[in-house]
This record gives C-alpha cells, sequence and structure tokens, in this order.
C-alpha cells in the first residue's frame, strides 16, 4: 500500500525559509514523476513543482526561483526546499506521486506552512 507522509511545515516569518519532506512507503521515488501541490484556506488545490524522472523540474510562475524540488533515492523522499517565504505561501501543501501514466494518483495528508507578515 502506497504511504506519502509529509513533514517539515511549520510557521515562519516572511523571508524565512522551510523545507518540507515527503516520505513514501510501498512507492519508489524516482520511478515516477512526483510534485507538491498546496491550498489556502478558501481556495483551490494549485500545482507547486514537480519532479521529473527525464530530469527536467518545473515550477508555477508564483514560486520559481524560490522554491526547489529535489528527491533522495536512498531515503526514499521528496524535498521540497522553499526560500524567501511570503504570506501567501501560506498554506496545507501536499504530496503527490505519479501512477505508470505519469499521472498524480497518490496523496500524502499534508502538512501546514504559514508565513506570517
Amino acid at each position: 500500500q502506497v504511504q506519502l507522509v509529509e513533514s517539515g511545515g511549520g510557521s515562519v516569518q516572511a523571508g524565512g525559509s522551510l523545507r518540507l519532506s515527503c516520505a513514501a512507503s510501498g512507492y519508489a521515488v524516482g520511478r515516477y514523476c512526483m510534485g507538491w501541490f498546496r491550498q489556502a484556506p478558501g481556495k483551490q488545490r494549485e500545482w507547486v513543482s514537480s519532479f521529473s524522472t527525464y530530469g527536467r523540474n518545473t515550477y508555477a510562475g508564483s514560486v520559481k526561483g524560490r522554491f526547489t524540488i529535489s528527491e533522495d533515492n536512498a531515503k526514499n523522499t521528496l524535498y521540497l526546499q522553499m526560500n524567501s517565504l511570503k504570506p501567501d505561501d501560506t498554506a496545507m501543501y501536499y504530496c503527490a506521486g505519479c501512477n505508470q501514466r505519469q499521472e498524480f494518483d497518490y496523496w500524502g495528508q499534508g502538512t501546514q506552512v504559514t508565513v506570517s507578515s
């Protein structure tokens, strides 16, 4: 059974940094695409970043240049390094894993990120 467990969220001031982790079990990080999404209160879930098995990572325009997605195959973990955080980054952040059709199919429970001004 696939389990994705996020951690690393918290409360920081604007300009601060956090690193989110997504530990996978029953799922091989790096085999298929993975990504991070976020959902702010009253808003729809939005895509943040994707890690591609072809080595081409992508980012939403709102986080490009500030966030970096990476993986550690040995630890079977996906990361999201978030720098220069803004209050607009406040949201629940979710890790997602793709199936063999490269569609996001597996989801974690989320970790809360709160950025104060």
